[in-house]
């Protein structure tokens, strides 16, 4: 392994010559710059800024229609405040251009409120028609500017300032002030925490293998990386073909084994299917030159080989969350190219393979950017889990940062974390070689999808995925958006290809309970290889349903399995090499990670996991 390492320092993938870097900087000095920037690099939006000034500087008409429209904007915003002075009843805010669900109280009907709220709301829509006034202008500049001005409104809204907040003002009112007495002490437990790098507060109710991860199992296999669970079997007879899950190591792999009542794991188990989990270990600064080739060997691989011994001679029904979805696709398709038939299925859960499209994460994946994440992760060996939680916090800036602070420490009170929440807070932290390949390779340069990938110096092609394949998109995902993962139907060669969308987020959608009246999905099969719609013609042509779509994917393993069922296997295989080791969840869950003192934003990664 360490020859591979080496071999990659000499080919230039542990780093770049200044002259080629796009900031010119060196990295100990971008590393420098990160401290100041929260990690983001200002190259991208400074350029993205310079853009759009030359495109409107180029167009005089567009000038003058965008100063027309100030004015216009600007006249209607004091005809409102001399309207709402002289009402004598409330005039509602809902008459601004852009209504805002901040405003829906009725407080914010008052004087001097509506005002405000009306005028905030007009000048958004202004800057949104500024911001598109220069046609020209590259997609990802634009992103660039959109997230900016995103994150500007959002601060300046007046429903995060106490004196500008008639709900705020009436909530202090009613309490005499002790709702800021309490803020002021949350707000001083947070600091305190940050700096400690302490626990969420209430995480500890839910610490794995207490009131999460306590489906029965046993660790059978671990190494340097993973720890492989098999799941106590819960009836008499089991379907043949046992159920492999990769999750993403990006998050613990809990998320799919919570409480009871949302356990993908425990539903599985309980309709009668065998099931191995992969925990991921959490890795440290000792693991920084493990790459994405290791997670293949070392995790999916040998997954694969500890399954096929303790159950053998039958397929493997296997499943890949997230980048974990990412990781199976590429091994799957590397072992079919190899001759290898273990895998009997594929299903991927919210899992890219054509990253072309990766949706608000765009403003993230620029070389500038991924510069400076470089520079990070070789100083400190790994992405810290805090520093990720904030970035992915700042695309939901308003749910995930702001509003929750005004919550916390205006309001006095801190919001409760239930299972997923408290999943959400437990990270993990990237290592240094990993991140770089994953990053630049397949979301930069989009090399699985163009055929260009390579394990161990050998090209991936993806047209070796020919078995069955259920994939599952949500609705809301601004992680790996639905319309991205749909694309691996082009892909792949699947003539057994179906497609499911839920409602919900990246995590919500997938964490659905098997009873959720609150879910919705649609979906589509195709029994055929060529076959294939666009993303909106696939929307009009999906079944919908009602409830959570776990039945219709348990239903779709029972019918890719043996008809007849057997006695559930052993848990382990000692004449194999696989002996039991521990109780589920296992060590590698119990690993912490250590954010750097200053990383998050206050509150932010609490209410992530709502979306």
């Amino acid at each position: 392994m360490q020859a591979r390492f080496n071999a990659d320092a000499r080919d230039g993938n542990s780093g770049s010559s200044p002259e080629q870097r796009p900031s010119g900087l060196l990295p100990e000095n971008l590393a420098q710059l990160s401290d100041l920037t929260g990690g983001l690099a200002p190259e991208p939006y400074v350029l993205a800024w310079w853009d759009w000034c030359l495109q409107l500087a180029a167009r005089p008409e567009q000038q003058l229609a965008l100063a027309h429209s100030a004015v216009e904007h600007t006249m209607e915003s004091w005809q409102y405040a001399a309207t709402a002075v002289r009402a004598d009843q409330q005039l509602p805010v809902s008459a601004v251009p852009a209504p805002d669900k901040r405003f829906a109280n009725p407080a914010w009907n008052r004087w001097p409120f509506n005002v405000y709220a009306h005028s905030y709301s007009s000048w958004g829509c202004w800057w949104q028609q500024a911001l598109h006034s220069a046609p020209t202008m590259t997609p990802g500049n634009l992103k660039q500017l959109e997230f900016a001005s995103q994150q500007l409104f959002d601060a300046c809204s007046p429903a995060h300032y106490l004196p500008t907040n008639p709900e705020l003002l009436e909530i202090t009112r009613a309490e005499c002030g002790a709702n800021l007495t309490r803020g002021l002490k949350f707000w001083m437990e947070d600091a305190q925490r940050h700096r400690d790098g302490g626990p969420v507060p209430g995480s500890e109710q839910y610490r794995a293998g207490e009131r999460v991860a306590i489906t029965p199992g046993k660790v059978v296999s671990q190494n340097a990386l993973m720890e492989l669970i098999q799941y106590a079997p819960q009836t008499d007879a089991v379907h043949a073909e046992p159920v492999l899950i990769t999750p993403a190591w990006i998050m613990k792999y809990y998320i799919l084994d919570l409480s009871p009542a949302n356990s993908l794991v425990r539903y599985l188990v309980a309709q009668g299917h065998t099931v191995f989990m992969i925990s991921w270990k959490n890795p440290d600064t000792t693991d920084r030159e493990l790459d994405m080739d290791d997670y293949l060997a070392l995790g999916l691989r040998a997954a694969l080989d500890a399954v096929s011994s303790i159950v053998p001679a039958r397929r493997i029904h296997t499943v890949g969350y997230c980048v974990g979805g990412t990781l199976l696709s590429i091994g799957a398709a590397a072992l079919a190219a190899e001759g290898d038939v273990r895998i009997g299925s594929i299903t991927l859960l919210a899992g890219q393979t054509d990253f072309s499209d990766p949706g608000e994460l765009a403003v993230y994946v620029t070389p500038s950017q991924l510069e400076m994440l470089g520079a990070i992760t070789r100083r400190e060996g790994v992405l810290e889990s805090a520093r990720m939680a904030a970035a992915f916090a700042l695309l939901r800036s308003n749910d995930l940062i702001l509003a929750p602070a005004v919550d916390t420490y205006i309001r006095g009170k801190r919001a409760p974390l239930n299972d997923l929440m408290a999943w959400n807070a437990d990270g993990t932290n990237l290592p240094q070689r990993m991140l770089s390949k994953y990053l630049t390779r397949l979301y930069l340069n989009n090399e699985l999808a163009r055929g260009e990938y390579t394990v161990a110096g050998i090209r991936v092609d993806l047209a070796n995925l020919r078995g069955p394949m259920f994939v599952v998109g949500t609705e809301t995902d601004h992680v790996a958006p639905w319309r991205s993962v749909y694309k691996v139907r082009s892909l792949g060669r699947s003539t057994d290809y179906t497609f499911l969308l839920t409602s919900g987020g990246h995590n919500g959608g997938i964490v659905s309970g098997p009873k959720n009246p609150k879910r919705r999905y649609r979906t589509l099969t195709w029994q055929d290889a060529a076959s294939n719609l666009d993303p909106e013609q696939w929307l009009e042509a999906a079944v919908p349903h009602a409830g959570s779509w776990w039945p219709a994917w348990q239903q779709w393993l029972a019918a890719h399995s043996q008809a007849e069922q057997v006695a559930p296997p052993a848990l382990g295989n000692a004449a194999a090499g696989y002996s039991p080791l521990r109780d589920a969840p296992g060590e590698y869950v119990q690993l912490a990670a250590k954010p750097r003192k200053r990383a998050t934003p206050a509150a932010a990664s609490r209410r992530s996991a709502k979306s």
